[in-house]
Parts: structure tokens; C-alpha cells; sequence
């Protein structure tokens, strides 16, 4: 009656198991590795008339100067279709699209 005590080794059904959870989270967690373009509790916003953007707490309005991007076309994550899209538009006092000035 000693093998009732003993401790069993895992079987290869319980490692393969295991193996497949960990392998499930690691490919559902990489979609959650792209950089936020905020921080939880905030939304981005857009500096009218140039290139640059900040960051508000959600229930806050923007700075001055700062508006919110039009709805649809808010960036969510770095390099994104809309953070691409921002990078060579902004803006103007209007609240119409426009290209970006150019620095020279």
C-alpha cells in the first residue's frame, strides 16, 4: 500500500497540455505588445497646426492649442494606420485635415 503515497510523474497527456496553454498565451499576449499610443485612463490628442501630439486624462479637454483627433481616425498603438496617417497630417484651426507644414 506504499504506492499510494508516491507521488505520481506527469503523464505526457498533462505536459502536452501545458505546453499548449503556454504556447496559447504566449500568441494571444503578443497582440497586446504594441506600444499604446496612452496610458490607461487617457486618450491621445493632437496639436493643431503641427506635428505634435500629447496625451489627457480621460474626463479632461485638451490644452490649448491641442484638439481631439476626428472621430474614426484616432490612433490607438506606435505605427498604427491612424499614428502612420498623423505623421503627415494635422489639423488647422478649423478643425480641418490638412498636410503638415514644411520645416524648412
Amino acid at each position: 500500500m506504499r504506492t499510494a503515497n508516491r507521488l505520481r510523474t506527469p503523464s505526457r497527456t498533462t505536459l502536452g497540455l501545458a505546453l499548449a496553454t503556454a504556447t496559447l498565451a504566449l500568441l494571444t499576449g503578443a497582440c497586446s505588445m504594441q506600444e499604446a499610443m496612452c496610458g490607461g485612463g487617457e486618450y491621445p490628442v493632437l496639436f493643431v497646426g503641427s506635428g505634435g501630439r500629447a496625451c489627457v486624462p480621460d474626463g479632461e479637454e485638451p490644452p490649448k492649442g491641442y484638439a481631439r483627433y476626428p472621430e474614426g481616425k484616432v490612433p490607438e498603438h506606435v505605427g498604427d494606420k491612424w499614428d502612420t496617417y498623423w505623421m503627415t497630417r494635422t489639423l488647422d484651426a478649423n478643425g480641418e485635415t490638412v498636410g503638415l507644414p514644411d520645416e524648412n
